[in-house]
């Protein structure tokens, strides 16, 4: 098994290093662009630097690049760790997930402690689920999803690319998110929501356009 860096050393890469901690992975060092992070030591795991400090590692390791929850970050991450030539790291699942037998993962992803995804759930590439999160049947979740911590999603809910669903929000059936809009921490979603839009309170309105 190849050891495992992760793109950024913030509270997000430090919540993966402790999901690998309990599920066989062994990670062996932060990755973040700004110089003088480079040389910390943070949870005990190095910040090694950005991509060309480890290239002499291209072929040993796999690389996490969900380590940040900004859903532009990570797909710019992704962008630039494939062109680097380095790994994606397979999806990392703690072992007290649920995840229905009828459900898919994509590659790249991160579902967090105590999270149940039932039936027929379809989860993209590079999402992140947070901590005990309920995901309901019939649900598709876009690539660079990032999902907050106890948030509860009903059935038949199509969340698109690069939405952010903040912590402890609630999403009604048969709802549509647009791409990379943001849900505010708490709002309970009762209507579709368009992209590139913040929908914030209960009910979840309209607050501002992010275009």
């Amino acid at each position: 098994m190849k050891k495992i860096v992760i793109w950024g050393c913030g509270g997000h890469a430090r919540e993966i290093n402790h999901l690998c901690e309990n599920s066989n992975h062994e990670v062996i060092g932060f990755l973040d662009e700004r110089s003088e992070m480079k040389g910390l030591v943070i949870d005990d795991v190095p910040v090694l630097g950005d991509l060309h400090d480890i290239y002499y590692l291209r072929n040993k390791i796999k690389i996490v690049c969900a380590g940040v929850g900004d859903p532009s970050l990570k797909k710019r991450f992704v962008t630039k760790t494939i062109n680097a030539g380095f790994e994606i790291a397979d999806t990392i699942v703690h072992p007290s997930v649920f995840i229905s037998k009828r459900s898919t993962l994509g590659v790249g992803s991160i579902i967090c402690e105590g999270t149940i995804i039932t039936t027929n759930v379809q989860v993209g590439n590079f999402v992140i689920i947070n901590r005990s999160s309920n995901i309901s049947h019939d649900n598709i979740i876009s690539d660079y999803v990032t999902i907050g911590p106890g948030v509860n999603i009903a059935g038949n809910v199509s969340i698109g690319e690069g939405a952010y669903i903040g912590i402890g929000s609630s999403i009604r059936e048969k709802i549509n998110i647009g791409a990379w809009s943001v849900i505010g921490g708490g709002a309970f979603v009762k209507n579709d929501v368009p992209a590139k839009t913040l929908y914030a309170g209960v009910p979840a309105q309209l607050k501002k356009d992010l275009d």
